[in-house]
């Protein structure tokens, strides 16, 4: 499938993004392990959290999700050894990981043909030092098997900052003897560590730190899942490219550890702010405003990268259209996603006629260039489709999209909801 964008100079609308997969996936699975039924509001339609709740399923568990994203899960049916099918979903591979860990049966958990090549080892070492029993594929890849029961706690480095590991193996220390800690040196979204507060769990934190007592019953509680602020970075940043632009994003999530986007944009001029704050089981909730900005380039390296790499190939778009250079720097693990998505998106904005190169962990654009239209590709990845569809809006004639279809990972609606803001 392909989808074809035309040069724009206007955006003018409000959007309510889908919900944030990130809580969502985490709804649902401490849902699983909860005392009662737990209900999910904005639930996204997104393959995704499908998957996820496919999983759940497959486990013994109750889900029920209705068409307006309303969701319920019981937690009163005994988990049953099966194997997982976790689809393009890394978060569900690598949560529900942590999940069986703590229980005593065989699971094997395995994923398409893009996720059979994602890292697992970095989940599998922490969860066989708690006492799992964890094989990978010999490349450290999925299929996963694991045989769990009989954790015991420990405190954790993880060598790469990744929320993933941090929460498979929090979830996993619910079910273990004694107290589990994951000690981080550069701190990650905080969204596990939340909604276990939320549901009664012993959680203590503090800087580059956070600790789970085991043993704990988590209750069931109604979780009302905010708008994704990665989808919604794809709106904010075409307002802030197109001329006489201004865009609402309403209800959406901005916990800090997800805002890096919106201080990168800050630090390029990009006129972006807040409104309507608030908070709800423990996630800060906010109407997001975007308007057309001039924009300089800027570095984006060290301890904010966590917090905005799903963005970065949209800030690479951005950046096409800001005065001067920008360096994105250690963002490796952009090579381990969907694709490899610093060679994705240097290939795809060379093609459009963008001023980039590619560095082993993350690229340089200089800018502004006027971009030019053309045939892209996602390569199978939905940030990749969405961040083209972007350029698209500034670039001279049309840019056809291959690959389109990518969008529904995480966005169905993408396309939709980028024509209805078209002036």
């Amino acid at each position: 499938m392909h989808t074809t964008v035309e040069r724009t100079d206007r955006l003018r609308g409000a959007l309510r993004m889908p919900g944030d997969k990130s809580v969502a996936h985490r709804a649902l699975i401490l849902g699983a392990l909860a005392r009662g039924m737990q209900t999910i509001e904005g639930l996204p339609a997104s393959e995704d959290v499908a998957s996820t709740a496919s999983c759940l399923r497959s486990l013994g568990c109750r889900v029920d999700v209705d068409a307006g994203g309303r969701a319920r899960i019981s937690s009163r049916v005994r988990l049953n050894g099966e194997e997982l099918f976790a689809g393009n979903s890394g978060t569900t591979a690598r949560l529900i990981a942590g999940l069986v860990a703590g229980r005593d049966f065989v699971c094997t958990i395995d994923g398409d043909e893009s996720l059979r090549r994602r890292p697992m080892g970095r989940i599998a070492e922490p969860l066989a030092l708690m006492g799992a029993d964890v094989e990978t594929s010999p490349a450290g890849t999925l299929p996963m098997r694991i045989r769990g029961g009989g954790l015991t706690a420990i405190e954790y480095r993880p060598p790469v900052a990744s929320a993933q590991v941090k929460s498979a193996v929090l979830i996993a220390g619910l079910r273990a003897e004694g107290d589990t800690a994951v000690v981080e040196r550069v701190p990650t979204r905080d969204h596990t560590e939340n909604l276990l507060a939320a549901m009664g769990a012993v959680v203590d934190r503090s800087p580059g730190r956070v600790q789970v007592s085991g043993g704990a019953e988590l209750r069931a509680i109604h979780v009302r899942v905010p708008g994704d602020i990665s989808s919604a970075a794809f709106f904010i940043a075409a307002a802030v490219l197109c001329p006489d632009s201004e865009v609402r994003i309403v209800g959406a999530g901005v916990n800090p550890t997800r805002t890096g986007i919106l201080e990168a944009l800050g630090a390029m001029g990009a006129d972006v702010s807040l409104e309507n704050v608030e908070t709800s089981a423990g996630e800060p909730i906010a109407d997001i405003v975007a308007r057309s900005s001039a924009l300089r380039g800027t570095d984006v390296a060290g301890p904010v990268i966590p917090r905005v790499i799903d963005e970065l190939p949209l800030l690479a778009v951005v950046a096409t259209q800001a005065e001067g250079t920008t360096t994105v720097r250690d963002a490796a693990e952009l090579r381990h996603k969907e694709s490899d998505r610093i060679s994705a998106i240097v290939e795809n904005l060379r093609l459009v006629g963008a001023d980039i190169e590619e560095l082993e962990d993350g690229f340089v654009v200089r800018g502004p260039t006027r971009l030019v239209g053309g045939r892209v590709s996602s390569l199978g990845d939905h940030r990749i489709a969405m961040a083209m569809a972007v350029a698209g809006l500034r670039a001279g004639g049309e840019t056809t999209i291959d690959g389109s279809e990518a969008v529904g990972v995480s966005y169905p609606g993408f396309f939709r909801d980028l024509e209805s803001l078209v002036a």
